[in-house]
């Protein structure tokens, strides 16, 4: 899920939203509603026994599914940041066009 809204959301935001830290806040807002989601959904399915995203031992702590988490966190920051830069750069060439 996270994935998924990362790659639909992450670079129209940055694109559309005028105010770069409008646009981190936003992408943050939608990833925060989207990550506490999916993992409301993984708890439950690890209670029903399903041990694919969480270990079956609770002591011990998932490392590979929060390093997945952080990256895609942090791939969606990036496009964010692209979606900024790529408008920025696109306003600046069509201003040099008209000029």
């Amino acid at each position: 899920m996270e994935l998924i809204i990362m790659v639909i959301v992450a670079f129209p935001l940055g694109f559309f939203i005028r105010n770069r830290m409008g646009a981190y806040l936003a992408y943050i807002a939608v990833h925060s509603f989207v990550f506490s989601f999916q993992n409301m959904e993984l708890v439950r399915e690890w209670t029903g026994g399903d041990y694919s995203a969480y270990p079956k031992d609770p002591s011990s702590v998932p490392w590979s599914y929060g390093l997945v988490n952080l990256l895609v966190y942090g791939v969606g920051l990036g496009l964010v940041t692209l979606g900024y830069v790529v408008r920025a750069r696109r306003r600046k060439a069509t201003v040099v066009a008209t000029s």
